[in-house]
């Protein structure tokens, strides 16, 4: 017996939900070129969510797996570290 009234409530907080975080990491150290991805946007695995600079060179950071950006922890300009949280994604 699964489904039931747990169903539809998906926006009670969400402890132990069919969605688990996932965090999306820097790749590499660099700047926070933009951010084409907002808490709320709905986003597919692989979809852009934000471009990195490093040496001059620009790196798309690309959604780990499919689901929804609860939370962006960088804001364009900042600098970041290799393996920083920059974002997590609730599938």
């Amino acid at each position: 017996s699964s489904g039931g009234p747990a169903a539809g409530g998906a926006a009670s907080g969400g402890a132990g939900g069919d969605g688990a975080a996932v965090e999306v990491k820097a790749p590499l150290p660099g700047a926070v070129l933009r951010i084409t991805a907002k808490p709320g946007d709905k986003v597919g695995q692989g979809d852009t969510i934000l471009v990195l600079e490093s040496m001059k060179m620009e790196t798309a950071v690309a959604a780990p797996a499919a689901g929804t950006v609860e939370s962006v922890a960088v804001a364009a300009g900042d600098q970041v570290a290799a393996d920083q949280k920059l974002a997590v994604i609730r599938g």
